[in-house]
C-alpha cells in the first residue's frame, strides 16, 4: 500500500493512493498514520479491506498539500557514510561500524514543502536517502532478517545537510542536520510488503534540472536489516520511529571546487523507484 496523509499543515487526513494512482480517503477507516496504527495487525487489515473494496472515497488531488505520510514520528535515527561510492568521494575509508546521529522530528516537512536555507548558511547541501520506518518494536534483535522484520515500510527522504555548521563549528554533526525544513519526507509510506529488495532500489536527485546523484541502495556499506538490528543494540525502537540509512555519492561537499552549495531560489527533486518523487524550492530562513 501507499499510505499518505494530505492537507494543511497540521491538519492532514490520512489517505491512499490506489493501484490506479487515485487518490483515496482514509479517514473513515482510520484516524491517523501513525506508529499506533503501523503496529497494530486489525487496524492495518481493515485498510487493506477497504482499499481492496474500491469503495474509499476519491480526493480531489488538485491544490491539495502532500504532507509527510507518517505523524507523530518518536525520533529519527540516521546513518552516515553509509555507501561505498560516498565514503570514496568524501576521501574517508569505509566506517567499520555504522556512524549513528539524529535529526529531531520537528524537521519533517512534506515532500513538496519549501526548504529554508539557514541563516549564515554559505554550505548548505542534498542528500536523498531511502528512510526505513519501523512498525514493530525493536530492542537486542539478533540477526539481519530480524531487523527487516521489524520493518513496516520506506519512504523517501532528503537529508538536507549545512556542512560547515557540521563539520567546522565543533561538537557533534547535530548542529548542520537539525535545521528547519531538513528533513522532506515523502509523499509516499510504502509498505514492506511492496518492497521485494531494499537493497535494489535506484535513488536520483537533480539541482535546477541537472543530475547531480544516481545510486542505488546496492552500494550501502550496512543494509537496511543490518542497521536496524546494529541501532537496536543501542536504543529501542519503537513503531513510528525512522531510520535515514545514508546518501549515495553526488552531494555537493564531494564535488570539485568551487563547491555548488544550495542557495535560495534553487529547486531540489529527488526519487528513490517505487517511492515516489519530491521536489523543494529552496528560500532563506
Amino acid at each position: 500500500m501507499k499510505l499518505m496523509r494530505v492537507g494543511t499543515a497540521g491538519t492532514e487526513r490520512p489517505a491512499l493512493l490506489d493501484p490506479q494512482g487515485v487518490l483515496r480517503d482514509l479517514s473513515g477507516v482510520v484516524p491517523e498514520i501513525d506508529g499506533a496504527l503501523l503496529a497494530d495487525d486489525e487496524a492495518l487489515g481493515r485498510v487493506r479491506a477497504a482499499a481492496a473494496s474500491g469503495d474509499l472515497p476519491v480526493l480531489d488531488a488538485t491544490g491539495l498539500r502532500v504532507g509527510p505520510p507518517l505523524a507523530r514520528i518518536g525520533k529519527i535515527v540516521c546513518i552516515g557514510l553509509n555507501y561505498h561510492d560516498h565514503a570514496r568521494e568524501t576521501g574517508v575509508e569505509p566506517p567499520a561500524e555504522p556512524v549513528v546521529f539524529f535529526k529531531a522530528a520537528d524537521t519533517v516537512v512534506g515532500p513538496y514543502d519549501t526548504v529554508l536555507v539557514p541563516r549564515r548558511s554559505e554550505k548548505t547541501d542534498w542528500e536523498v536517502e531511502l528512510a526505513v520506518v519501523i512498525g514493530r518494536t525493536a530492542r537486542y534483535l539478533e540477526s539481519a532478517r530480524d531487523g527487516l522484520a521489524h520493518v513496516a515500510g520506506y519512504a523517501v527522504a532528503h537529508d538536507v545537510s549545512e556542512r560547515e555548521f557540521q563539520i567546522e563549528r565543533g561538537g557533534t554533526w547535530d548542529k548542520g542536520k537539525n535545521c528547519e525544513t531538513f528533513n522532506p519526507l515523502g509523499p509516499w509510506l510504502v509498505t514492506a510488503d511492496e518492497v521485494a529488495d531494499p537493497q535494489d532500489l535506484p535513488l536520483r536527485l537533480w539541482v535546477n534540472g541537472e543530475l547531480k546523484q544516481n545510486g542505488t541502495t546496492a552500494e550501502q556499506i550496512f543494509p537496511v536489516g543490518e542497521v536496524v538490528r546494529y541501532v537496536s543494540q543501542f536504543m529501542t525502537l519503537y513503531p513510528g520511529d525512522v531510520i535515514n540509512t545514508g546518501t549515495p555519492a553526488g552531494v555537493a561537499m564531494g564535488a570539485p571546487e568551487p563547491k555548488p552549495y544550495l542557495r535560495a531560489g534553487d529547486v531540489v527533486e529527488l526519487e528513490i523507484g517505487g517511492l515516489g518523487r519530491q521536489r523543494q524550492e529552496f528560500k532563506d530562513a
